[in-house]
């Protein structure tokens, strides 16, 4: 069956992935980010297939511009049947180079983005009795490692709130999907030099952006009294 299904960090990697294989499968997909142009192109792009998608400028940080895009999506196809609160920016650095403004932005993205996206389509999932929100974490969200104590405190984060309306609610679907290594641009925000060839070293053994794709679309799929709580899914050579 169909869906409405919207997406947030969709302009490249598992948001890009995600949005071109639900769009594939015949879902209608609203599609959300900062970079406008790349959700064009996307948009366009799938259309010319014919399939179903729109766009809209997003900042998750801003509860106001989080609401206005689901406004908007329900305007181009309908009521949201799922949310994919996958944005989310990865500046490693270890704690005593105090990247302050860095740890701030990865709260406001990471852990309030989620929050909004929540906030924004649960009174209307609640009024029609289902619904699901799908909350992109990370194998960080399971365990620290140096530099990235604050990103694995977002995810961590992120799990927490997720199992939370989980346990709240009877109808609405809530799933965790933890990614390990992928190919994304996620590295390309580290300031610090250290971290940034700790992570080129950890990134050396990646899966491609669709392997979260698909496990996406198996939760998604699921009948309505099938909550798919959470996935873990990494590269089989690697042992992080």
């Amino acid at each position: 069956m169909s869906k409405v299904i919207l997406i947030t960090g969709a302009s490249s990697g598992i948001g890009e992935a995600t949005a071109r294989h639900l769009a594939s499968l015949g879902h209608h997909v609203a599609l959300g980010a900062r970079r406008i142009e790349r959700l064009q192109a996307l948009v366009e792009e799938l259309q010319a297939q014919g399939q179903h998608a729109s766009c809209r400028a997003l900042d998750v940080s801003q509860l106001h511009d989080m609401q206005a895009f689901v406004e908007h999506a329900e305007a181009q196809h309908g009521p949201v049947d799922v949310i994919i609160n996958n944005a989310g920016v990865m500046p490693l650095s270890p704690l005593n180079a105090l990247k302050v403004d860095e740890w701030n932005r990865m709260i406001d993205v990471n852990i309030r983005g989620v929050l909004h996206g929540i906030a924004a389509v649960l009174p209307g999932m609640e009024e029609r009795g289902r619904g699901q929100v799908i909350n992109i974490a990370s194998i960080g969200a399971h365990a620290v490692s140096p530099t990235a104590a604050v990103y694995c405190a977002t995810k961590y984060a992120v799990w927490a709130i997720s199992d939370g309306l989980r346990q709240e609610s009877e109808r609405i679907r809530v799933t965790t999907i933890c990614p390990g290594v992928v190919e994304s641009e996620l590295a390309d925000s580290i300031s610090d030099a250290s971290a940034r060839e700790a992570m080129q070293a950890f990134r050396r053994v990646a899966i491609t952006p669709d392997a979260i794709a698909r496990a996406v679309a198996y939760a998604v799929e699921q009948p309505d009294d099938v909550d798919v709580s959470e996935l873990i899914v990494r590269p089989t050579a690697s042992p992080h």
